[in-house]
């Protein structure tokens, strides 16, 4: 059988954010993933090698490079690679674009967890970050949530205001603390050590989403952002241990392991107990998530 190449223009034409969601909930139905993550460090820069294998789905390995200051030289933060592998024979099916896959798995990730725990009246929408993420996420939430206003708040307002002149309608921030105030949905995507968004800000029924952080000494919300929320992640495994938006309020007590009320694999327990409570919930990006965006990626492209 010949190796399906998946690059990022063609297969991003045949895709939907919302089908999407529908697959990753599928992709939790079947026996849980195991997975192998490994990270090395130099200095901010890190290698991450993620590898997941779901019974019933196959397996995916990907390698991922982040170099935060690679834009510097005009180059893109981000690097690697995506391979898929049949769970019947262990072959090589498919090398999907790495930067396809991290796109949808990522927003679609935030926009899963969004349509499950925020209210469903949510109207305004703030995205922190106005990055490559940042983007995305004002695609997958649009998408999920047709009838919302946009707001974007970006450390360095040029590139705010870049973001903005991309999507008509989408407002710049003046004030963080004022925009946070006024959202039904924050959504979070920054590569920050010291949180910007802090839980005195918050407000009765809104909903968080933490995309960010993904090293142990990264954190985007402070201490008692997570003591006024319900506590929800995409995935046990690869969020506790590994993260600091998890694991430093864990460790200093701040919070507790029972704090975090559930994962994708008990969708019972994933959803809002009612509109005025603040949930928050960290989207870990594991590599079971590759995998599961991987298959609906390479079905897609099979349709095509």
């Amino acid at each position: 059988m010949s190796i399906e190449m998946v690059p990022f223009a063609e297969g991003e034409k045949l895709l939907d954010w919302v089908a999407l969601t529908q697959a990753l909930e599928a992709g939790h139905r079947l026996p849980e993933a195991e997975i192998g993550d490994t990270f090395l460090y130099r200095g901010k820069d890190t290698l991450l090698s993620r590898a997941a294998w779901i019974d019933g789905m196959g397996i995916a390995v990907k390698s991922a490079t982040i170099f935060p200051d690679n834009p510097l030289g005009g180059k893109p933060v981000v690097g690697g690679g995506v391979s898929l592998y049949s769970d019947t024979d262990g072959s090589l099916e498919a090398i999907v674009d790495f930067h396809l896959v991290t796109k949808w798995k990522t927003a679609g990730d935030s926009l899963l967890g969004a349509l499950k725990l925020a209210r469903k009246d949510s109207r305004k929408i703030l995205i922190i970050g106005a990055g490559t993420v940042g983007r995305a996420l004002r695609q997958a939430y649009g998408a999920g949530f047709p009838e919302a206003e946009f707001t974007v708040w970006n450390r360095t307002r040029a590139n705010a205001e870049a973001m903005a002149a991309e999507y008509p309608g989408l407002k710049v921030a003046e004030s963080l603390e004022a925009a946070v105030k006024e959202a039904d949905i924050i959504t979070s995507a920054t590569m920050v050590t010291e949180p910007n968004l802090l839980g005195a800000w918050l407000q009765p029924g809104q909903h968080i989403d933490l995309i960010g952080a993904y090293r142990p000494d990264m954190r985007e919300a402070d201490d008692e952002a997570l003591r006024r929320a319900r506590l929800f992640v995409d995935s046990y495994h690869t969020t506790i241990g590994h993260i600091g938006e998890i694991e430093i309020p864990l460790q200093t007590g701040v919070i507790h392991r029972d704090d975090l009320i559930a994962d994708y694999y008990k969708p019972d327990k994933m959803q809002r107990g009612s509109d005025d409570e603040i949930t928050l919930f960290k989207n870990g990006g594991g590599a079971h998530l590759d995998l599961m965006t991987s298959r609906y990626i390479l079905q897609a492209w099979r349709a095509r």
